[in-house]
C-alpha cells in the first residue's frame, strides 16, 4: 500500500506576522519599568514621597557669538518664539539671562535658605567658570552643585571626543568653585553617547538624563551600571518660557500642587515615589513668580512625612536600599 504523502498545508510553521513585523533587532527601550508593582523605597523616616527641588544654572553659557557660537539664543527667555541673530550678539536676550546670575539666583537662595530647603543644582560648566561665586554660595548654603554639561545646547550632533572633553571640562569647573567635584550629571539634550561617557567619570554617582518613571532605577550601559534619577518636564518652570505654557506663578503653583497631591496620596497608600520640581534662576527668579515658588514650597511642608532631599541624598539611600543586581 502506497504511504500517504503528507499536506504540506498541515506541517508548515506558522507566521507570527506581528513578530515578524518588530524584527528580530534588541529593541533598546524599556516600556516596562517596575509595572504596577512598584519597589517600596523606604525613604527616611517612612516619608510618603521624596521632593526634590534642582535649581538650573545657566546664565553666561547659553548660545553667543561671544562664546564662539555662530547664532545667538532664543530657548527660555521672556518672549518665546524668538529667531537667533546669525553671527550677531543679541543683547536684549542676554540681558534676560543675566538677570538670573544677578538677582534671580540670590532671591532664589534666600527663600530656601528662610525654609532650611536644599535644592541640587544643574550647573552648566561654562556658566559656573564665568561665575564661580555663584556655584560657591551654593555650596555653601548646603546645596548640591551637579554638572548641567559644558554647554547648555544640543550635543545630539557633538562628536563623541569634543563631548568627553567638554564632560571634563565641565567637571573641573565646578570642582574649581566648590573644592568638591559632581556627583551628578544631566545633559538634557543628550547625545548617544552621554551616559556612555558618564560611566566613564569616576565621580560620577547618578545621571538624571531620563523622564520616564516616577523612582529611580538602574540601567546597564555596556557593562556597567548606571543609577538613574529621572527628571521632569512637567513640573518644570520652563514653561514660562514656552508657547502655550504657564502664563502666570499660580498656574505653575497650581500644576505643581496638584502633582505633590497625587503622589503623596500614592505613597499614603503604600506606594511611595519620588517628585522633581525644576526651577531656572532667570524664570522663577522673577518676584511675580518667586512668590509662587515661595507658597508651593510652604505648602509642601505643611505635610507630615515629606523628605525633601539633594539628588546625591537620593541617589545614596537607592543605592543603599536597592543595591544595582546584575540581570
Amino acid at each position: 500500500m502506497a504511504a500517504k504523502k503528507k499536506n504540506p498545508k498541515k506541517t508548515a510553521k506558522k507566521v507570527d506576522i506581528v513578530a515578524a513585523a518588530l524584527g528580530k533587532t534588541p529593541y533598546p527601550r524599556d516600556l516596562k519599568g517596575y509595572g504596577p508593582n512598584t519597589p517600596d523605597p523606604k525613604w527616611p523616616g517612612g516619608a510618603k514621597v521624596a521632593v526634590s527641588f534642582v535649581l538650573n544654572y545657566e546664565e553666561g553659557g547659553e548660545r553667543s557669538i561671544l562664546h564662539g557660537d555662530k547664532t545667538s539664543e532664543v530657548f527660555l527667555t521672556e518672549v518665546p518664539g524668538g529667531t537667533p541673530r546669525e553671527k550677531m550678539r543679541d543683547e536684549q536676550v542676554e540681558s534676560v539671562y543675566d538677570y538670573g546670575s544677578r538677582a534671580g539666583l540670590w532671591r532664589i537662595l534666600r527663600l530656601f535658605r528662610e525654609r532650611g530647603i536644599p535644592f541640587t543644582s544643574w550647573a552648566v560648566g561654562m556658566a559656573v567658570a564665568r561665575y564661580p561665586e555663584a556655584a560657591a554660595a551654593m555650596q555653601e548654603q548646603g546645596h548640591e552643585v551637579a554638572s548641567h554639561g559644558w554647554r547648555w545646547f544640543d550635543y545630539s550632533r557633538i562628536p563623541l571626543a569634543t563631548e568627553r572633553a567638554h564632560m571634563k571640562l565641565a567637571i573641573e569647573a565646578i570642582k574649581q568653585a566648590t573644592g568638591v567635584a559632581p556627583q551628578g550629571w544631566y545633559t538634557g539634550r543628550l547625545s548617544s553617547n552621554t551616559l556612555k561617557l558618564v560611566t566613564e567619570e569616576k565621580s560620577l554617582v547618578y545621571a538624571s538624563d531620563s523622564y520616564d518613571d516616577d523612582l529611580p532605577y538602574w540601567t546597564s550601559i555596556g557593562k556597567k551600571p548606571l543609577l538613574m534619577l529621572p527628571y521632569t518636564f512637567d513640573n518644570n518652570d520652563m514653561k514660562f518660557g514656552q508657547l502655550h505654557g504657564f502664563a502666570t506663578g499660580a498656574e505653575f503653583e497650581s500644576h505643581v500642587k496638584d502633582a505633590f497631591d497625587v503622589l503623596y496620596r500614592e505613597g499614603s497608600e503604600g506606594a511611595p515615589k519620588m517628585m522633581t520640581i525644576a526651577l531656572h534662576c532667570r524664570l522663577i527668579g522673577r518676584p511675580g513668580r518667586a512668590a509662587a515658588l515661595a507658597r508651593l514650597m510652604d505648602y509642601i511642608q505643611k505635610h507630615d512625612k515629606v523628605w525633601i532631599a539633594r539628588r546625591i541624598d537620593i541617589a545614596q539611600h537607592w543605592k543603599t536600599v536597592h543595591p544595582f543586581k546584575a540581570a
